[in-house]
């Protein structure tokens, strides 16, 4: 069973006011550019993941903060989640197009920091 929220597309030529606390927009946002938000739509970007495959690839994350992240960028419709009735079951993520199409830019900024930084400051 896949989850995922599928959101509706604005009306041609309404656009969100980002800027205005309400807007749904902003939460989307925000999960995105969240201290792990950026890094699961990065670690999501070639392939899908279980969740203790992502955790090891995200270091320094926590299995409840990646619970949260997941479960957030679920809701927005940029991650889905496929569960496998086993025991224990094994749970899938993988990117969505919404997620493909927002991870893409983060990609290049990524790539494009890192070729930036010289050897020595690399962490």
């Amino acid at each position: 069973m896949v989850e995922g929220v599928q959101h509706r597309q604005a009306e041609t030529g309404k656009r969100y006011d980002v800027f205005h606390t309400d807007c749904p927009a902003r939460d989307v946002v925000d999960h995105v550019t969240s201290r792990w938000g950026i890094w699961v739509l990065i670690s999501l970007r070639s392939n899908s993941l279980r969740f203790y495959e992502l955790r090891e690839s995200i270091q320094g994350i926590s299995e409840k903060m990646l619970a949260q992240t997941l479960r957030a960028l679920v809701q927005d419709g940029l991650v889905w989640r496929e569960v496998e009735p086993t025991t224990p079951p094994q749970v899938t993520y993988g990117l969505t197009e919404f997620g493909r199409d927002i991870g893409e830019p983060l990609t290049e900024l990524f790539d494009r920091i890192t070729r930036r930084l010289s050897p020595h400051s690399a962490g």
